[in-house]
């Protein structure tokens, strides 16, 4: 696929010559979880990033189609329901924060994802208020970690080491701290992903 970018300057029309999209991740799937009042940044711009990346990303929630509602307006349908997932078709799994982590983890199928991403050294990205999901998975005992300083005593008390940097990846899992930092978030998720 080529793609053109025209620009207007100064009254001049300017084309840029095609360049590919990248594929090099063409291959890889990744499934992201969500239930209402998600954060919509840390939801839509890693989704948004990845599939230039070429990576191919389901979107899941309680039921398939359902019209799932972010803290600040925007909204998506889900691809499939959680019932639906077989989760080891997938490379990774994306948790975004918001209000929405506190409800995802009472879902025993959810505990069960991330538990079998970590087994398998497979991509678990988080980020804000995401950590929930994965103290309530019991994953993060000797894991560094960084979330929105709120949480950081559930995540030290589930047994990670906290820090307060922008994001950090440890091994397979990614962490990211704030909508602000996703642009040091996003490309950890990449880097690892390439790396898989």
């Amino acid at each position: 696929m080529h793609i053109y970018l025209i620009i207007m300057y100064n009254g001049v029309v300017c084309k840029k010559e095609p360049t590919e999209v990248n594929n090099m991740l063409k291959d890889k799937k990744i499934l992201t979880i969500v239930s209402a009042d998600y954060d919509d940044l840390e939801f839509h711009y890693p989704i948004i990033r990845l599939n230039e990346e070429g990576v191919s990303v389901t979107v899941a929630s309680e039921t398939k189609g359902e019209h799932v509602k972010g803290k600040y307006g925007l909204s998506k349908v889900s691809d499939i329901s959680f019932d639906e997932v077989d989760i080891a078709q997938y490379d990774g799994i994306l948790i975004p924060g918001g209000w929405a982590p506190d409800y995802l983890r009472r879902f025993d199928s959810i505990l069960d994802f991330v538990k079998y991403m970590d087994k398998n050294n497979k991509l678990i990205g988080i980020i804000c208020h995401a950590g929930w999901v994965l103290s309530s998975a019991d994953i993060l005992k000797g894991r560094t970690v960084t979330s929105t300083p709120g949480i950081k005593h559930d995540l030290m008390h589930a047994g990670a080491e906290w820090v307060n940097e922008a994001a950090i990846t440890d091994g397979n899992l990614v962490s990211g701290r704030r909508p602000p930092d996703l642009h040091v978030y996003v490309p950890m998720l990449i880097e690892v992903l390439k790396n898989q």
